[in-house]
C-alpha cells in the first residue's frame, strides 16, 4: 500500500524538486541544536555572552544579507547556495574546536555569512524552479514538504546529537559539519532555473536592485506583514529557540529527572520537537487551503504570545509551548515566503528576500540583548514572558494600523 502511494507521487515530482528535498535533508542543524547552549555554557559563557553571540550573528546578517542577496542575483542562486553551504560546514568544525568567547564571536560572523548566502537564494531558486516545472502557487506546499523532510531527518539527528553530546559536547558539531558537506554534493547536481537564466541579470546594477527592494517594501500589501512577521513575530519566537535548553533543563530537574540524563533527554525532546514541526510542515498546503494565510497570521501571534506568558506562571507548560512554537515556525515562514514571492518579480528576487531577512535580523538584536540581561537578572522564563507580552501588544497595535495580509 505504501509502495503504491510512493509510486503515484514520485513520477509526478520533478527531479529538481526531489533534489531540493535531498538538499533540505542535509541541513544537519538538529545534531548540535539539543546541546548548543549547553556547549556554550560549558565553555564558561554566561547568558549575556550567549546573547552577544546571537547579536553578532544577527548584526552580520544585517550587514551581509543585501550584498549576498545581490551576489545571488548576479552569480546565480545555485552558486550562492554552494558558497554558503561550504562556509557553514567549515564553521561548524571550528565551533566544535573553539574554547573561548572571542573565538566563538569570530566564528559566528562566518556562520552568519554562510546563512546569508543561502537565505534569499534558497527561496528564490525554489520559486523560480517551480515557475519552470509546476506552478509558483505551489511554493508554500513544496517548501513545507521540504521543511518536513528536513525535520523528519532531524528527529533522528537530534537523538544521535543528544547521545553524542552526553559523551562530548563537541562531537555533534563535527557530525553536523560532515552531513552539511553532503549538501555541497547535492548542489553540484542542481541546475539554475530557466526563469532565472532567461532574465538578463548581468544588466541589473546595484542601484536598480536596491530601488526594487525599496519599492517592494513600501507596498501597502507587504509593509504591514514586514512589521507583523519579519520584525515582531520572528524576533520574539527567535528567543524561544535561544532559551529552550536552559528552561528545559530547569523544568525536567524540577520534575525529578537526574541532571546526568539531561543531554540525552534533550535529544529525545528535540526529536519530538522536529517530528511535530515535520507533521505540520508536511501539511502546509492543506493548512493553506482550509485555514488560509490571512486567518493564520491574524490568530497566530496572540496564541503564541499567550503561551509564552502562561508558561512563566506554570513552568511545566514550557514543554508543550516549545513543541507548539517549533511546529508553527516553518509553516509560518513558508506562508510569508509565498505571500512575498507572489508579489515580486524574478529580477532582484534574492535581494528582496535577503532584505527581509536583514530587517528581521536587525530587529532581533535588541530583543536578544535585553532578554540576555533579563535572564541573568531574573530568569529565562521571565524573559520569554516579557517577549510574549510584547508580541501580543505589538500585534494588536499593528492590526489597528493595517491588516498585514490582504486577500
Amino acid at each position: 500500500m505504501a509502495g503504491s502511494a510512493v509510486s503515484r507521487v514520485l513520477p509526478t515530482t520533478p527531479a529538481s524538486v526531489l533534489k531540493y528535498y535531498l538538499y533540505k535533508a542535509t541541513k544537519a542543524v538538529e545534531f548540535y541544536r539539543p546541546i548548543m547552549y549547553l556547549f556554550f555554557l560549558a565553555q564558561g559563557l554566561n547568558f549575556t555572552q550567549i546573547a552577544i553571540l546571537e547579536a553578532i550573528y544577527n548584526l552580520t546578517t544585517v550587514l551581509g544579507e543585501v550584498p549576498t542577496g545581490y551576489i545571488g542575483d548576479r552569480v546565480g542562486r545555485r552558486n550562492s547556495l554552494l558558497i554558503g553551504t561550504t562556509l557553514i560546514a567549515v564553521t561548524l568544525v571550528g565551533i566544535g574546536l573553539a574554547g573561548s568567547f572571542l573565538t566563538l564571536a569570530g566564528l559566528y560572523v562566518c556562520w552568519s555569512m554562510g546563512y546569508n548566502f543561502r537565505s534569499g537564494s534558497e527561496d528564490a531558486w525554489l520559486y523560480d524552479t517551480l515557475t519552470d516545472d509546476l506552478s509558483e502557487s505551489e511554493f508554500a506546499h513544496v517548501r513545507g514538504r521540504g521543511e518536513s523532510v528536513s525535520l523528519a531527518v532531524g528527529a533522528g539527528a537530534a537523538i544521535l546529537g543528544g547521545y553524542l553530546g552526553s559523551l562530548d559536547l563537541s562531537y555533534p558539531w563535527f557530525v553536523a559539519a560532515a552531513v552539511t558537506g553532503l549538501g555541497i554534493v547535492v548542489l553540484l547536481t542542481v541546475d539554475e532555473p530557466d526563469t532565472y537564466e532567461s532574465v538578463a541579470t548581468e544588466d541589473v546594477g546595484l542601484r536598480r536592485t536596491l530601488g526594487i527592494v525599496s519599492e517592494v517594501l513600501s507596498r501597502r500589501n507587504i509593509r504591514a506583514l514586514v512589521l507583523y512577521y519579519y520584525v515582531l513575530y520572528a524576533a520574539v519566537t527567535y528567543l524561544v529557540f535561544v532559551f529552550l535548553q536552559p528552561i528545559f533543563e530547569t523544568v525536567v530537574i524540577d520534575l525529578g529527572i537526574p541532571r546526568t540524563q539531561v543531554e540525552s533527554l534533550l535529544g529525545v525532546f528535540y526529536a519530538a520537537y522536529s517530528l511535530v514541526g515535520a507533521a505540520l510542515s508536511y501539511h502546509t498546503g492543506t493548512i493553506k487551503t482550509y485555514v488560509g494565510m490571512r486567518t493564520w497570521f491574524l490568530v497566530l501571534p496572540f496564541v503564541v504570545g499567550a503561551a509564552l506568558v502562561g508558561m512563566y506562571f506554570v513552568p511545566v507548560l514550557a514543554l508543550p509551548t516549545f513543541l507548539l512554537a517549533r511546529g508553527l515556525a516553518d509553516v509560518t515562514r513558508s506562508f510569508a515566503g509565498q505571500y512575498v514571492n507572489d508579489r515580486i518579480g524574478t529580477i532582484g528576487r534574492a535581494t528582496v528576500l535577503s532584505a527581509l531577512a536583514m530587517v528581521s535580523g536587525l530587529t532581533v538584536i535588541p530583543f536578544q540583548l535585553g532578554s540576555g540581561v533579563i535572564s541573568d537578572v531574573v530568569s529565562p522564563l521571565f524573559a520569554l514572558a516579557v517577549g510574549g507580552g510584547v508580541l501580543i501588544v505589538g500585534s494588536g497595535v499593528i492590526l489597528l494600523w493595517e491588516v498585514p495580509v490582504s486577500d
